[in-house]
């Protein structure tokens, strides 16, 4: 068979535009994946891939891959799935080499300490009195600290450190370069468990115990947890965004750092870098057929929503007279086969307002109710009323079962609002107008449109598929 000269043969041609079995694999083995509640055969799901292959080809005769929002969104998308592989493994590496280095450099050959500390607060100048009266404190504490009183009930109860107090004295992991030098020498020289002497520093008195003092570990033994810090911040994007742009000031020679660059040297330098991410797109759509499907899933999904929209969604939703005429050519599709109540339950605090709602809305259009009442009774600050207001059927509000639908229905009082009343009127058939059901009626309308559009697709492109090839999907090695 001839497809057998290609390990990915053409499994069809939309519009003159072949498409490759890989391509077609994709797609359906997503869309048919565990989970995936109504599945199709390969044969069923022809249909829908064409009907996909179909509308896209219509966005591009219409141009829509040109829009600037278009452009903006898609090149967003594929250069963050680009992006990164200008970052190697060699790369990250080293970065990650490089944050251990330099985190063993900042907790220096003392290590890290994990302390609690209690402060006796005292301004450097306070009178002798106060002066005497927090030494005496201190040293009632301490005291009592050596006589085995908890430490992290003492700093709880007496620590004028208000926020370490809440933690039982405890303080962040801290390295000797973060503290003031004489509280690191205090801590620093300690073991771990043991607890300091009293020591006056420029806020006031002071007791440290160590808990325990830390240090990293061999890199190959932290490797593992960096690898894993890096990857929960994106490190990898950020090495590889600083990587082309060095790849792209080489390529233009240029020297000076970018911030230093003028505005002219910039412009040049952000253009060769979309042209390198257009290299390496191709590149690796070559090389790489699932980054290739992924970035064209994006593309032509982006396309499909668009010609969508404007063919169909929205312009049908925006179509009132055509969806008036859609529901008076199809108001028996909408029929009810029990009635529903078109109005309102609502909830006020006394009987005034419970007439006064129903005398607010009467003879008002149904859409209009809503903001009537805002106005009427909560505009401002004091709300007077609650309202659920739509079309219900039995079930769907306690309130209106029990006094529309004369069910034997326990309704319990909404607090602050003890009375509960109705307006509106059944229903008994069916909506009295579209806009009782206009979210079904859209859909529909929807639908027909697509059917319409679709028919015309197929009538204006042309559709070969190579049922050979469609039979060995999922087959092959």
């Amino acid at each position: 068979m001839a497809f057998a000269q290609s390990e990915d043969p053409v499994i069809m041609t939309v519009a003159g535009q072949p498409v490759s079995r890989s391509e077609f694999e994709y797609s359906y083995n997503k869309n048919n994946s565990d989970g995936v509640i109504d599945k199709k055969t390969v044969k069923e799901y022809v249909e829908l891939f064409v009907n996909y292959k179909l509308k896209v080809q219509a966005a591009l005769d219409a141009r829509l891959d040109t829009l600037t929002s278009f452009k903006e969104e898609f090149l967003g998308y594929r250069n963050q799935q680009v992006r990164p592989t200008f970052a190697t493994d060699e790369m990250m590496e080293k970065e990650a080499r490089d944050i251990y280095d330099s985190t063993v450099e900042q907790i220096g050959p003392d290590g890290q300490a994990l302390a609690s500390y209690i402060l006796f607060a005292l301004s450097p100048d306070a009178p002798m009195a106060e002066q005497e009266k927090q030494r005496m404190r201190t040293d009632s504490i301490y005291s009592a600290l050596l006589g085995g009183a908890d430490f992290a009930e003492m700093a709880r109860t007496h620590s004028d450190d208000k926020a370490t107090a809440m933690r039982d004295g405890q303080m962040p992991p801290v390295t000797r370069s973060r503290l003031p030098e004489e509280f690191a020498n205090q801590l620093f020289a300690l073991k771990d468990g043991e607890m300091s002497r009293p020591f006056l520093m420029p806020m006031g008195y002071i007791i440290v115990k160590m808990h325990q003092r830390k240090f990293l570990k061999p890199f190959e033994e932290e490797r593992t947890d960096i690898m894993k810090w890096m990857e929960n911040r994106n490190l990898r994007d950020i090495v590889a965004e600083r990587r082309l742009k060095e790849l792209a000031a080489e390529k233009l020679g240029l020297k000076d750092s970018i911030d230093n660059l003028a505005d002219e040297q910039k412009a040049k330098l952000e253009k060769e870098e979309m042209s390198m991410l257009d290299r390496r797109t191709a590149e690796l759509s070559a090389s790489d057929s699932d980054m290739k499907n992924l970035i064209r899933e994006y593309h032509d999904g982006l396309l499909l929503y668009e010609i969508s929209s404007r063919t169909v969604w929205d312009k049908a939703a925006n179509d009132e007279k055509g969806l008036k005429k859609f529901f008076k050519k199809n108001k028996k599709r909408y029929a009810w086969d029990k009635p529903r109540f078109k109005g309102m339950a609502y909830h006020v605090k006394d009987e005034a307002d419970k007439k006064a709602v129903a005398k607010c809305v009467k003879g008002l259009p149904f859409d209009e109710w809503a903001d009537k009442l805002r106005v009427t009774f909560n505009a401002d600050s004091v709300i007077r009323i609650r309202v659920e207001k739509g079309i219900f059927k039995e079930g769907e509000n306690a309130v209106i079962d029990k006094m529309v639908f004369k069910k034997d229905t326990v309704v319990t009082p909404m607090k602050d609002y003890p009375i509960d009343a109705t307006f509106g009127k059944i229903l008994k058939k069916g909506p009295e107008c579209f806009e009782d059901v206009r979210g079904l009626v859209t859909s529909d309308y929807q639908e027909e449109m697509e059917k319409a559009w679709i028919g015309e697709l197929r009538k204006r492109y042309t559709v070969v598929v190579n049922d050979d090839v469609l039979d060995t999907v999922n087959k092959h090695d």
